[in-house]
């Protein structure tokens, strides 16, 4: 049986990788970049759906699941669009009711 050892806080055990370290970001992106680049994600996503329901429909693709897959994906991603804009909006009402 072998012996348990304690370590110190800065000691790594033999044969446990440590974790592997980040490269710090060189500019934080803003929050409108955020939100264009989800946009441009979810039309993206979009396009594809149509484009695969339309091979789908003509019948140059003939697997439904990946048809379904995708409309899926863009229609999850819509409403999570939908619902940070929701939530965008409340919290700019929230803010505009508030007196100084």
């Amino acid at each position: 049986m072998n012996d348990i050892t304690i370590l110190s806080g800065t000691e790594m055990p033999q044969g446990v990788a440590s974790a592997p370290k980040r490269a710090p970001l060189t500019e934080p992106n803003s929050f409108s970049q955020m939100l264009k680049d989800s946009l441009d994600q979810v039309s993206r996503l979009q396009q594809e759906s149509n484009e695969s329901i339309q091979n789908l429909v003509t019948g140059k693709q003939t697997n439904i699941h990946q048809t379904m897959i995708a409309n899926e994906k863009s229609g999850v991603a819509f409403e999570l669009v939908m619902q940070v804009r929701n939530k965008s909006i409340d919290a700019y009402e929230k803010i505009m009711g508030m007196t100084i």
